[in-house]
């Protein structure tokens, strides 16, 4: 069922399929366009409290209130604030995914078969905020293969997030992961750095392992089928890209450089050895993204720096790939963001298959799914429900933990999603200014 929810000030159109927030009947609605900030009829917001709800700190779970103002967390209570009954739910961060690419099923659910681009990124926006994501990175791959991961499929969905951000519910950005052999389309990447937001930008080199027969070598099928090419086109294509392999180091250098003096946040992905983890970090990559040893996550931790793995790597009880088991390296301290990668629903049901809300590391757990991307991808205004941050925050309901369930989610101030939230009381809503934020 769609339908319209009238807050006094703003309206947002959801698709749910339990009993509906408000009566139909509520109030008389005028259509006005969607804007993903809080900034609704001239700059207003409707200002909320929140009241009876477990709220996650550093400490842990503690039974208390908490109020959003202008989009904002506050300690002062807003006058005339529309209250929200939260008993019994956790309030918890927004989920921030910093690398994602689950929106490619959208794309092309089956090989071959395609859907409008703008279609599939309204669907998966969809998907996020009903799984808890507050803020997303598409991760775009930008290869020298055609098809899926082309030049052009990219240009298409870059251009198609720009056009939409503004109507997106989730904070949606871009995760750019540059194939280092893709030479020829590396001019196009350097300008896309430019963007704003400005986009997280990932050095990916999944040629190497498919030549040496590392562990991409296994996923050659599945590649030359997205590509659109059979396997011997693919093969042969693949051979005429690493002719050119004397020309990617500098490549990678270059944009490197490039990414650092325009202030990109830069990651390394398939690091295959500590080794590549002091080249990388020596040209500006904070993070290593999917190591695939033990032992390259280890240098990287011995600095302090970030290692990002899979969310459904947990929730599946490992690699789909053989790779680096996630859980044990969260365990051993090894991990500490975990990421959507493909599948959406997975950080929430991972954070909750690590730890549980009684548990003393829950905080912590929490972390690798909000505060802790946050500050890898430099978004110091989000990952924690601390007064002044924006208001991006998930009600959920933990009574199964196996299968714990969001009630509703906040992207700065807005309520973008509900199911089952049928305990708001909006009856004393005032508006109050809301600061635009990029």
């Amino acid at each position: 069922m769609v339908r319209i929810i009238i807050f006094p000030l703003l309206y947002r159109q959801e698709t749910v399929t339990r009993l509906p927030v408000y009566a139909a009947d509520d109030v008389l609605v005028t259509f006005r366009r969607r804007l993903r900030q809080p900034l609704l009829f001239e700059g207003y917001s409707v200002n909320w409290h929140i009241q009876g709800g477990r709220i996650l700190t550093d400490r842990g779970l503690e039974t208390a209130d908490l109020s959003v103002t202008g989009g904002i967390l506050s300690e002062v209570k807003a006058a005339h604030a529309s209250t929200i009954d939260a008993d019994g739910l956790l309030v918890l961060p927004g989920i921030v995914d910093i690398h994602g690419d689950g929106f490619e099923r959208h794309i092309m659910p089956r090989p071959g078969v395609r859907f409008d681009t703008a279609l599939a990124l309204k669907d998966t926006d969809r998907q996020l905020v009903a799984n808890g994501v507050t803020t997303a990175f598409h991760g775009v791959t930008v290869s020298w293969e055609p098809g899926l991961r082309s030049l052009d499929a990219a240009k298409q969905l870059i251009g198609a997030v720009c056009d939409l951000r503004d109507t997106l519910s989730c904070d949606t950005r871009l995760h750019l992961r540059w194939e280092t052999f893709a030479l020829d389309q590396m001019a196009q990447v350097v300008q896309w750095l430019s963007l704003s937001p400005r986009p997280i930008m990932a050095f990916n080199d999944h040629t190497t392992g498919s030549v040496m027969n590392g562990t991409i070598a296994r996923k050659i099928g599945q590649m030359a089928e997205r590509s659109g090419l059979s396997r011997d086109d693919y093969m042969t294509l693949l051979d005429q890209i690493w002719s050119r392999r004397a020309e990617v180091a500098i490549a990678i250098e270059q944009l490197a450089a490039t990414a650092r003096a325009n202030g990109n946040v830069l990651l390394a992905h398939d690091e295959a050895s500590p080794e590549e983890r002091v080249y990388f970090r020596a040209l500006g990559a904070k993070a290593s993204e999917f190591p695939l040893t033990l032992e390259t996550a280890k240098a990287a931790r011995q600095m302090g720096e970030d290692v990002i793995l899979g969310a459904p790597n947990v929730v599946r009880g490992g690699s789909h790939n053989g790779a680096l088991n996630a859980t044990d390296a969260v365990r051993a301290g090894l991990c500490t963001v975990l990421t959507s990668d493909y599948h959406y629903p997975s950080p929430l049901h991972a954070a909750f298959r690590l730890s549980s809300p009684d548990a003393s590391d829950f905080p912590l757990i929490w972390n690798l799914i909000s505060a802790n991307p946050a500050r890898v991808a430099g978004l110091d205004d989000r990952g924690s429900l601390v007064a002044g941050r924006r208001a991006d925050l998930i009600l959920v309901d933990a009574g199964d933990p196996a299968h714990p369930h969001v009630v509703a989610t906040m992207v700065q101030g807005q309520i973008v999603y509900s199911s089952g939230l049928s305990r708001v009381d909006r009856r004393s809503a005032q508006r109050s200014p809301v600061n635009r934020a990029s």
